[in-house]
């Protein structure tokens, strides 16, 4: 497709990520209209149903894309701040003149349709953070340039967990991905996955296996450099077999004792015959803060919790403790439709879970279970097929831009497109927990149709200019 450039000359769109564009939005409200059809009187002009008013928000994208690919490149960069301005402003009035849905206070509602500023401000935090990481003076290894990039997406993070919409909070996170490529150092990251595996493994077990865990995996990383190793490893592996066979609850305390004993022992002989200090006190520096960490979120579990949040978790990691009419009926029904489809799929049109709307939420966060019911798991492997390409082509166009403002923007929409795939999929699947996050350009919603249809619309602008320097 042929747009104008600044210059008056005519460029070209990259024709993959567009075709790509229109067969998820065009696969997607065929999704929504399977979803929500009531029979042959449904009508996809009702915009008093998600099928009609879906087909309104797609024209509406459509023209402002066609918007996005007339205007100026430098537009977006000069006023990338103002326009971040604005979306923080609205996710502040939002939560004193918006509308409560299931108790978030995250839309304003204009007659019949709706407008999700969270969603409006991922994009321009995308947009704030590639003008800023482009300029000469941002070095991630400074801790100012660290600071002042954390903080362009903590503000809005801050302002929707205010709503409180937690799922879209966490989305936000992915421009980790973007300050990685850019330079930060991994350290932080390699914290926060610490951070996340000791939250999950003590909501999984408790504080006592995770300690015993950490001192495990502490041994097998110091001996890995001495001398008869293998021998070393079988030790470790005896040790671990004893604390599974033994962990009854009168033995936990000695158990503890036995492996924390270990490990002492093998911290002074790592030092003795390697000489590196450093490492065995690293080693404490990340254990100790790690057993408070899984201390604090036991703690926090059983008497800070309330107890719906507490089932939240429970229907993630403990499915056998749920009632499966209750918290749990989401996920049993969503699998249960998905896994119903088996290969091919029941037929478009002919999904009984979703004709009798056994699935929540069936047009909007749980979409993927239509296309797994009625199109089956060649349908479901072609939709994951689909996004992978697409990420992976904006990947590829990231790589072979020449300004780093156009670089910076492309890892910022890939990131968000791949948490929102990979956490919509897996909480489907039952994988991760349910926290409320739109499947991009599938899901039922105009905020997030729109709002997606503008970060690959200025994409394809900018990558049209890739040859400016």
């Amino acid at each position: 497709m042929p747009v104008q450039s600044a210059s008056g000359s005519r460029t070209t769109i990259d024709w993959i990520i567009f075709s790509l564009y229109l067969s998820l939005v065009f696969i997607g409200w065929l999704m929504i209209f399977a979803a929500e059809y009531k029979g042959p009187e449904t009508s996809i002009f009702d915009l008093s149903n998600p099928i009609g008013k879906q087909l309104l928000f797609i024209g509406i994208a459509f023209a402002v894309l066609l918007l996005i690919l007339n205007i100026d490149w430098k537009f977006w960069r000069n006023f990338a701040y103002p326009i971040y301005g604005v979306t923080l402003l609205a996710l502040v009035a939002v939560l004193i003149f918006g509308t409560e849905v299931k108790g978030a206070r995250s839309w304003f509602f204009v007659g019949n349709l709706s407008l999700q500023p969270a969603e409006f401000a991922k994009f321009s935090t995308c947009l704030i953070l590639s003008v800023f990481l482009a300029n000469p003076n941002t070095k991630l290894t400074q801790t100012r340039s660290v600071l002042i990039s954390l903080g362009f997406f903590a503000a809005p993070v801050l302002l929707i967990l205010l709503q409180p919409d937690a799922g879209s909070a966490i989305v936000f996170f992915s421009f980790l991905i973007l300050l990685y490529r850019e330079g930060l150092s991994p350290i932080p990251l390699i914290i926060g996955f610490v951070v996340v595996a000791v939250f999950v493994l003590s909501l999984l077990f408790n504080t006592w296996t995770v300690v015993i865990i950490l001192m495990l995996l502490s041994m097998i990383f110091l001996v890995q450099s001495l001398e008869y190793r293998m021998y070393w490893n079988i030790s470790i592996a005896l040790l671990a077999i004893a604390s599974v066979a033994l962990s009854g609850e009168g033995l936990r305390l000695i158990l503890l004792i036995v492996n924390a004993l270990a490990l002492v022992a093998i911290m002074f002989f790592h030092w003795y015959k390697k000489g590196k200090f450093n490492t065995a006190l690293s080693i404490l520096l990340i254990l100790i803060p790690s057993a408070l960490l899984s201390l604090g979120t036991e703690f926090a579990f059983h008497r800070i919790l309330e107890p719906h949040q507490q089932e939240r978790i429970n229907v993630w990691l403990h499915p056998d403790k749920c009632d499966p009419h209750g918290p749990l009926y989401n996920v049993v029904l969503s699998k249960m439709a998905i896994g119903s489809g088996g290969l091919t799929g029941k037929g478009y049109l002919k999904g009984s879970l979703t004709k009798l709307n056994y699935v929540p939420e069936q047009s909007t966060d749980f979409i993927f279970c239509t296309v797994g019911e009625e199109q089956g798991f060649i349908g479901s492997i072609t939709i994951l097929g689909l996004f992978l390409f697409l990420i992976i082509r904006i990947l590829q166009i990231a790589e072979r831009q020449r300004l780093r403002f156009f670089r910076n923007y492309a890892y910022g929409v890939a990131g968000l497109l791949l948490i929102h795939f990979v956490i919509n999929v897996g909480m489907t699947l039952g994988l991760l927990p349910i926290i409320g996050i739109p499947l991009p350009l599938l899901s039922y919603g105009g905020s997030s149709l729109l709002a997606f249809t503008l970060m690959l619309g200025v994409l394809l602008r900018f990558d049209s200019q890739r040859s400016v320097n």
